[in-house]
């Protein structure tokens, strides 16, 4: 299937997938490109110190370094469902370039991204191609990015990494199955597989089908009223100091 200037395919899916395309922004948005750069200058002042404010308030985080994880887990998860989403019901990627893609940190979860207009990459959409867009293209500078304001280990970020690809592709999977689209389903499924082969993916849990089981925890469970997430690598919340948790 050919892409479309509105990227139509994504919105079936709901949720996280859709993606804005070929539209104006509602004002000037930050592209993600300047975000990993730490460039100051607009409305927000920083925007990732700005979102990592917002998730903080909202969650009523008792340390930034939680909400920094939050934010930096909702981030991934939304670019890993953007680029899996295209890949596994087009067959092929738009250019997916930080300094395309614009963000918005104010608004509501799911992540707000814009793409101004829908360009092939020029790469059928293999788990190659993924992972140069996603996981080099924005996760590296992404945790770079974080870990220069918050004190958060690699590992912790590399599991966020994983477990945003096991959830998108997960909710992908699922609703394949549920509206008739098996080809979907085994092309996610064989996409994912591939993704976790790759060097800044293996070690970071254990993946059966798109089931995920991580080897660190995103602090989640310091949230008040909260407990251990899914796919966390405790059952429980743990008692000690989460710094063993964020290796």
């Amino acid at each position: 299937m050919d892409l479309d200037p509105g990227l139509a395919a994504l919105r079936a899916p709901g949720g996280f997938f859709p993606l804005r395309a070929a539209a104006g922004p509602p004002r000037a948005l930050p592209t993600l490109a300047e975000v990993y750069a730490g460039r100051p200058g607009h409305v927000h002042g920083d925007p990732l110190d700005f979102r990592v404010r917002k998730v903080a308030a909202a969650l009523r985080a008792p340390e930034p370094r939680t909400a920094a994880s939050v934010a930096h887990l909702g981030l991934a998860a939304r670019l890993w469902s953007v680029a899996l989403g295209c890949a596994a019901l087009y067959g092929r990627l738009p250019a997916l370039d930080p300094g395309r893609l614009h963000w918005d940190p104010d608004a509501s979860a799911p992540d707000d991204l814009w793409l101004p207009e829908v360009i092939p990459s020029g790469r059928a959409g293999d788990p190659a191609a993924l992972a140069d867009a996603v996981l080099r293209g924005h996760l590296v500078p992404l945790a770079a990015a974080v870990r220069a304001r918050h004190r958060l280990a690699p590992g912790l970020l590399r599991g966020n990494a994983a477990s945003a690809l096991a959830s998108a592709a997960r909710t992908l999977e699922q609703w394949a199955r549920a509206h008739g689209r098996p080809e979907v389903a085994a092309r996610t499924r064989t996409l994912t597989t591939g993704l976790f082969a790759d060097p800044l993916l293996v070690g970071t849990g254990t993946l059966t089908g798109t089931a995920f089981r991580r080897r660190s925890c995103c602090l989640y469970y310091r949230v008040p009223g909260s407990g251990v997430c899914g796919d966390c690598c405790f059952t429980r919340p743990p008692r000690s100091s989460p710094r063993a948790a964020s290796g």
